[in-house]
């Protein structure tokens, strides 16, 4: 017996020890049951070999049985603890969100495929049933479907958030599949909003995708922002970012910026009406021609507008929640030459021209 369970105990450490999945651990525990009733059942009685492994045929089938009952018990208990999350009942309370329109709005439990589909969602204690409807309930504006909002995009609509509102202009081009990974070889030509919109409800049927094929523009900016939870901004183009930053600002919603350039990005939460600053009062002007090229101008490393997309989507998924601490007032910088990251504290200024008199 001893040595069955020395055995038992080497390959749970083993498997532990080079990152094999829980499944696989079980699964070697079982192949190793197997061959134990195996070789009780063929060996002569008085062998060596079943003194070692102890105990009779039938003691061992009364050991997996109760312990067949105790994993299916645990089982049970996994998707009881999910249901529960799913439907919000006490014990499932999550954190308030930061932002006032992100709590929910309404109290449907979530379905049967929303339960499977958002699974690893809701056993996360910092989401849970009641923050996976906040996102369901959600809606955010995502200003341009190109290298950042390519990932931003796929991730959101993965997560689950409810209604998406997408602006863009501009169509594919060939040149654009190197790092805008929502789009495909067959959708060049195609507006960027449509082939980002077919991917998304590919993705996810269960989510609201709007289309906006337009340049941003002042009007536009006033119309569409004040309706939604936060904004996203993976533009590329200083002047579309302060015009997205002034409307935000205006219509009091939460900015999240990202940019990128050769091979460093940045982000940073901007809402001025909860004491962050917006994007002006770190650049108040517009860059010198030169320097802050543009991705077509200077370049960028396919993956890097993936890497600040991803952890766009992942701070909208914060926000929204109410999970963790966000970037409200921290600047994130990515150095992905080098592989380092700097975090840096930014403050509102009482000057700024777009939040000052706020």
């Amino acid at each position: 017996m001893l040595v069955v369970l020395l055995l038992a105990a080497a390959i749970w450490g083993l498997a532990a020890a080079f990152g094999i999945r829980r499944e696989i651990h079980w699964l070697a525990i079982g192949l190793l049951y197997v061959a134990v009733l195996a070789l009780l059942v063929v060996l002569p009685e008085g062998a060596t070999l079943r003194g070692w492994l102890g105990w009779s045929v039938g003691a061992w089938l009364v050991l997996g049985g109760a312990g067949l009952a105790v994993w299916s018990y645990v089982r049970l208990l996994g998707r009881l603890r999910m249901r529960a999350r799913s439907a919000g009942v006490p014990g499932a309370e999550m954190p308030a969100p930061r932002t006032g329109g992100s709590s929910p709005r309404g109290v449907a439990a979530l379905s049967e495929a929303d339960v499977e589909r958002y699974s690893r969602h809701l056993i996360l204690r910092e989401i849970g049933g009641q923050g996976q409807r906040r996102l369901r309930n959600a809606h955010v504006l995502v200003v341009g479907a190109g290298g950042i909002g390519s990932p931003a995009l796929l991730y959101l609509a993965g997560a689950g958030v409810g209604r998406i509102t997408l602006v863009d202009d501009d169509r594919v081009d060939l040149s654009n599949l190197q790092r805008q990974v929502i789009h495909r070889t067959e959708d060049i030509g195609m507006s960027k909003v449509a082939s980002a919109t077919r991917a998304l409800h590919a993705l996810n049927p269960g989510v609201a995708v709007t289309p906006v094929e337009r340049r941003l523009d002042d009007t536009l900016a006033a119309e569409l922002i004040p309706g939604v939870d936060l904004v996203l901004d993976g533009s590329d183009g200083f002047a579309t970012r302060a015009l997205v930053n002034r409307a935000a600002v205006a219509a009091g919603v939460p900015l999240l910026s990202a940019s990128v350039g050769q091979w460093e990005g940045q982000i940073s939460l901007f809402d001025p009406a909860r004491g962050a600053p917006c994007l002006a009062c770190l650049f108040p002007v517009e860059p010198a021609a030169g320097l802050a090229p543009t991705c077509a101008e200077g370049g960028v490393a396919g993956p890097l507008p993936g890497v600040l997309g991803t952890m766009m989507a992942l701070e909208t998924l914060k926000e929204l929640t109410g999970a963790g601490i966000g970037l409200r007032g921290r600047l994130l910088l990515y150095d992905g030459l080098y592989g380092e990251t700097r975090m840096i504290a930014v403050h509102r200024r009482q000057d700024c021209p777009v939040c000052g008199g706020l």
